[in-house]
């Protein structure tokens, strides 16, 4: 069980080395959910996610011999970044295991701050036993990614910069994954101010710390845009500094976690992984929990694929009724597509994408059928453009 003493430490080694990230209250999200938001721009370190911390925080412990021997991790994103750029900082060799399929740019990341990549597996399992292997072979530190004391009090020096920041804040939510990073904010905040509130997060198909508090066994499959925190076996230390000092676990569904990495985009004009936006996604769905209060948000990490990002933020154009697509069923003679283009035009509607079927055996010979994709300026705006093409006697499907 790490002490705030731990942290304090922590903070003493990391704070030559590392930026105190920004803390700043959003105005616009606070109306949203009803609560005073505070945001930990953990996105804004040099890897664009917290890992640096505690990752930096066990190389500095380390002793002679074990830097001279050098490091191994296990891990498919930003803890291995967080390893391979301090490591070279510090001159020490680093060995980083990743799944197979890990995607390319964040191998070649990893390989540019100077770690040697090792690709093993076809599953983290799979792995974690090829780095278990290549440690105990080479004679190498292994850094676990969460279940480590070092590595969980250098994760706890982000709560030591927003109480610094904020002393009077009411509640800390951050995402969990293995636990790492709840448990050292917990260790220090709560040392602090042992009346404040911490809440974790996690997806709705991983709830596996959850499960562990509750004494059930561990669950967690499927596909989350929250890969960071796809844990499905939390940590055994981490664990038990939950039980111990966590308010409650939420969890979010993957809607929630897609809107709040757009809100993010949109509004703080600034970009959340999808683990780093579920404590926001915790506040959108549980807003009760949380109304009136002082409550700061952990935005842990913003390495999250463009193209995900792309389709994240069509999606939630889609949910806010900003984009619309339509089938419609028209009559196939001359001119009736011209019809249906000049009620867009005079709606004001931007025609995105549009086709064309005719030669559906689906469809009758003398008809045919429109898909359209459109902007509109906002919900009713959609709706008054679909009004508008059923008086100009259309039957559009909304789909």
């Amino acid at each position: 069980m790490i002490e705030l003493a731990d942290v304090w430490a922590a903070e003493a080694r990391l704070s030559p080395r590392l930026r105190v990230t920004p803390f700043l209250h959003s105005q616009v999200l606070s109306a949203m959910t009803g609560a005073y938001v505070l945001v930990k721009f953990e996105n804004h370190q040099f890897t664009a996610s917290f890992k640096e911390r505690g990752a930096l925080n066990k190389l500095l412990t380390l002793t002679d011999d074990e830097r001279a021997r050098g490091v191994s991790a296990m891990s498919a994103g930003n803890h291995a970044q967080g390893v391979a750029y301090h490591a070279k900082q510090l001159g020490i060799p680093a060995t980083i295991i990743m799944p197979a399929h890990t995607p390319s740019v964040k191998v070649e990341h990893t390989r540019a701050h100077g770690a040697e990549v090792v690709l093993a597996g076809e599953t983290l399992v799979e792995a974690n036993a090829e780095a278990q292997r290549l440690t105990a072979e080479r004679g190498l530190t292994f850094i676990h990614p969460f279940d480590d004391a070092m590595v969980m009090a250098g994760q706890g020096t982000v709560a030591l910069e927003m109480l610094a920041a904020q002393p009077d804040l009411d509640v800390i939510v951050t995402p969990i994954g293995g636990g790492g990073l709840i448990s050292g904010v917990a260790t220090a905040a709560k040392g602090l101010r042992p009346g404040i509130e911490i809440f974790g997060v996690q997806a709705a198909c991983y709830p596996s710390m959850l499960c562990a508090m509750r004494g059930e066994p561990p669950t967690g499959t499927g596909n989350t845009i929250a890969e960071g925190i796809a844990v499905k076996y939390p940590g055994e230390l981490t664990t038990e500094v939950v039980r111990a000092r966590v308010d409650d676990v939420l969890v979010v569904d993957e809607s929630r976690l897609e809107q709040a990495v757009a809100l993010y985009l949109f509004i703080e004009k600034t970009v959340a992984e999808g683990a780093g936006a579920a404590p926001l996604a915790a506040l959108l769905e549980y807003p009760e929990r949380f109304a009136g209060k002082k409550v700061g948000l952990v935005l842990s990490g913003g390495n999250i694929d463009p193209r995900l990002l792309a389709s994240v933020i069509m999606r939630e154009l889609i949910r806010e009724g900003r984009v619309v697509t339509l089938r419609l069923p028209i009559s196939d003679r001359p001119g009736t597509l011209a019809q249906v283009t000049a009620v867009l035009r005079d709606c004001g509607a931007n025609i995105m994408e549009i086709q064309h079927h005719r030669t559906l055996l689906a469809l009758p010979a003398k008809e045919a059928s429109l898909e359209i994709s459109f902007e509109a300026r906002d919900r009713p705006h959609g709706e008054s453009v679909v009004a508008a093409l059923v008086a100009a006697g259309f039957a559009p499907q909304v789909l």
